[in-house]
């Protein structure tokens, strides 16, 4: 699995021109699930984001979680995450997980997410063409993989 984080000032997600969730302040991830991730990758990587301290606290430090500031979650499934980039200047999918498994997952790991934080998250249309707009806060934007690649 793979996910970008944003710390958002605002964040929404439209479809066909209307707009499907919203968010304030808080999380808007976008999670690409590729071909052999299951619930280890889930539960690992819902882990990490509810633990996650990237807002300042009063000293200007990250060191507060979503929680910790009332913030809210969107989750927006974006296979493209999953592309590969290495040959030629077309990006290859394969590694995407097809639907409807990664939609189960997409949707198991937004569930375990509101477990894990008690907090709601909302997401955006799995499959659908989606307009995404994100006052993104700092800039701050941070890269998750599960499983972590593998350092020589």
């Amino acid at each position: 699995m793979k996910a970008v984080i944003q710390r958002v000032r605002s964040a929404a997600v439209h479809v066909d021109g209307a707009v499907h969730s919203r968010i304030a302040r808080g999380l808007l991830l976008f999670l690409g699930v590729e071909c052999g991730d299951g619930e280890p990758e889930l539960d690992a990587l819902s882990k990490k984001v509810a633990g996650l301290r990237i807002f300042e606290d009063a000293a200007g430090k990250m060191n507060l979680s979503n929680e910790e500031v009332a913030g809210e979650y969107l989750v927006v499934s974006q296979f493209t995450l999953c592309a590969d980039l290495a040959k030629g200047k077309r990006p290859g999918f394969e590694r995407a997980m097809r639907p409807p498994e990664a939609e189960q997952l997409y949707e198991r790991f937004c569930a375990r997410l509101a477990e894990r934080t008690g907090l709601p998250v909302r997401q955006g249309k799995f499959g659908a063409t989606m307009q995404v707009e994100l006052v993104n806060d700092g800039p701050a934007t941070f890269l998750l993989d599960y499983p972590p690649p593998v350092n020589p």
